[in-house]
C-alpha cells in the first residue's frame, strides 16, 4: 500500500509486485481467451480519420493522487497490468505521473510496465485487434513517446490494417463475384427449364393430334362398315365365279424310282426279333420325302431309327403337289439288308 509518508516503500513496491507476475504475465495472456468480438477481423478496425483513443481515460485522470495510488497497487496485485481499459496499472500510474512528475516509484513502476505493454501490442496486432492494439499504444507512447519500438508497432499496425481492409475488399469482391455467378446459373435453369417446358408443350400438342386424327379415321372407318352393311350384297356374274382348283395327287399317284430297304438292327437280329413300324411320311413335289415321322410301332423303339432312316432316302416321281401318306415296313430275322 502506498501511503505518502513511507516514500521508500512506495517506490519498491511496483517493482516487487511487477517481478513477482513476470512469470505469470505470460501464462495469463495465453490462458485467457480473447473477446470474439473483439479479435473478429472487421469487426475491430478503427474508422478511417478517426482520431486515437487517449491512453488515460478521462474518469482516470479525474482521480485523486492518493486515490490513484491504491488503484495501481490493487492493480497489480490483481494483475491488471494494462487491460481492462480504465482500471488498469498502466493508466493509474500515468495519471498519477501527470500530477506527481517528480515522483521516482512512478517512473520506475511505468519503465518495468513497458515490456507488458510492449508484448500486449504485438500479441493484439497478431489478432487483428487493433483498437486494442492501439489503446497499448498509446499507453506506451504517453509513457515514453521515444521507446524504441513505437515506429516500428505504429508501422505494423498501419500494414495490417491495411492488409486487412484488402483483404475485405478481396472477399467482398469474392462475395459479389459467387453472388453473380449464382445469379447467372439461376437464370440459365430458367432458360432450361422454359425450353423443356416449350419442347414438351409442342411434343403433347404433335400428340393429339395424332390422336384426334387417329380417332377421325376410326370413326370415318366404322362409317364405311355401317353403309356396307346397310347396302344388300349383290350375286357376283357367272363369268366371274373362279374355276374350281384341280384335284391333289393322292398316295395311288406316288410313282417309287428308289425304296431301299431299312438296315435290320444288329441287337434284334441277334435276338432273331421281328417287328414292323408304321411311318407317315410327306413326298415333295421333286418326289423326295421332306418329312416322316413313326406312326406306330411293335416293338416300340427297336426298330424306328432305321425305318425312319430307309423312308427318308426313298424317291419317287415328281408331283404336283405334296403327297401324304404312310406306310407299314417289316422286320423280320433274315430278311433285312
Amino acid at each position: 500500500m502506498f501511503v505518502k509518508t513511507q516514500p521508500a516503500r512506495a517506490r519498491l513496491a511496483p517493482t516487487v509486485v511487477l517481478l513477482a507476475l513476470a512469470c505469470a504475465l505470460a501464462a495469463c495472456n495465453k490462458d485467457t481467451p480473447a473477446d470474439p468480438a473483439a479479435t473478429a477481423p472487421g469487426a475491430s478496425t478503427p474508422a478511417a480519420g478517426a482520431p486515437p483513443p487517449p491512453a488515460v481515460s478521462d474518469t482516470v485522470a479525474a482521480m485523486g493522487a492518493d486515490q490513484l495510488r491504491e488503484a495501481a497497487s490493487a492493480a497489480l496485485r490483481e494483475q491488471r497490468l494494462y487491460a481492462p481499459a480504465g482500471n488498469n496499472a498502466m493508466e493509474y500510474y500515468l495519471a498519477l505521473r501527470d500530477k506527481a512528475a517528480n515522483d521516482p516509484a512512478v517512473a520506475s513502476a511505468l519503465t518495468d510496465l513497458m515490456p507488458y505493454a510492449l508484448i500486449a501490442t504485438e500479441q493484439s496486432i497478431g489478432r487483428e485487434d487493433f483498437i486494442e492494439a492501439q489503446r497499448l499504444y498509446a499507453l506506451m507512447e504517453k509513457t515514453d513517446a521515444k521507446a524504441p519500438a513505437l515506429p516500428r508497432l505504429k508501422q505494423t499496425i498501419a500494414a495490417q490494417q491495411q492488409a486487412v481492409a484488402q483483404r475485405a475488399e478481396q472477399e467482398e469482391a469474392r462475395t459479389e463475384q459467387e453472388a453473380q455467378r449464382q445469379a447467372e446459373l439461376e437464370t440459365q435453369r430458367r432458360e432450361e427449364q422454359q425450353r423443356a417446358q416449350q419442347q414438351a408443350a409442342a411434343q403433347l400438342a404433335q400428340q393429339q393430334a395424332a390422336d384426334r386424327e387417329a380417332a377421325q379415321r376410326a370413326a370415318a372407318a366404322r362409317e364405311t362398315q355401317q353403309q356396307a352393311a346397310a347396302q344388300p350384297a349383290a350375286p357376283p356374274p357367272a363369268a366371274s365365279q373362279p374355276a374350281a382348283p384341280p384335284p391333289r395327287p393322292t398316295a395311288g399317284d406316288l410313282t417309287p424310282i428308289s425304296t431301299p430297304q431299312p438296315r435290320y438292327p444288329a441287337a434284334a437280329a441277334r435276338r432273331q426279333q421281328s417287328g414292323e413300324v408304321q411311318i407317315e411320311f410327306t413326298v415333295g413335289t421333286d418326289g423326295s420325302v421332306t418329312s416322316a415321322r413313326v406312326v406306330r410301332a411293335n416293338p416300340p423303339r427297336v426298330f424306328d431309327r432305321e425305318a425312319l432312316a430307309a423312308v427318308k432316302r426313298w424317291k419317287f416321281e415328281p408331283l404336283d403337289a405334296p403327297v401324304t401318306t404312310r406306310r407299314t415296313i417289316n422286320f423280320k430275322p433274315g430278311a433285312g439288308g
